[in-house]
C-alpha cells in the first residue's frame, strides 16, 4: 500500500507542478505504481498474502477462545 500511496502522491504533485517532482520524468513518477504491482504479484505467488490471512484468523480465534474461557472463570492457556 505504501507504493500505491506514494505513486498517487507523485502523480498529484506532477500534475499540480509542485515541488521537485514536477521536473521528474513520467517514468520516475509512475515507478512506485510498477513496484506496487510487482509486490502484489510476488505476495500472491509466494503465499505471503494467504499466510497473513491465516495468521489473522488464528489470532482472532485464539482471542475468542481466551475471552470465553475468561468469562467462564478459567485462566487462558499460556502458549509455550
Amino acid at each position: 500500500m505504501w507504493f500505491l500511496g506514494l505513486g498517487l502522491l507523485f502523480i498529484l504533485l506532477k500534475v499540480q507542478g509542485m515541488g521537485p517532482v514536477a521536473n521528474w520524468p513520467w517514468w520516475g513518477v509512475l515507478a512506485p505504481l510498477g513496484l506496487a504491482v510487482a509486490w502484489w504479484a510476488w505476495a500472491d505467488q509466494s503465499g505471503y498474502t494467504k499466510r497473513k490471512v491465516i495468521e489473522k484468523e488464528n489470532a482472532r480465534k485464539q482471542a475468542r477462545i481466551d475471552r470465553q474461557r475468561e468469562a467462564m472463570g478459567l485462566r487462558p492457556r499460556v502458549k509455550k
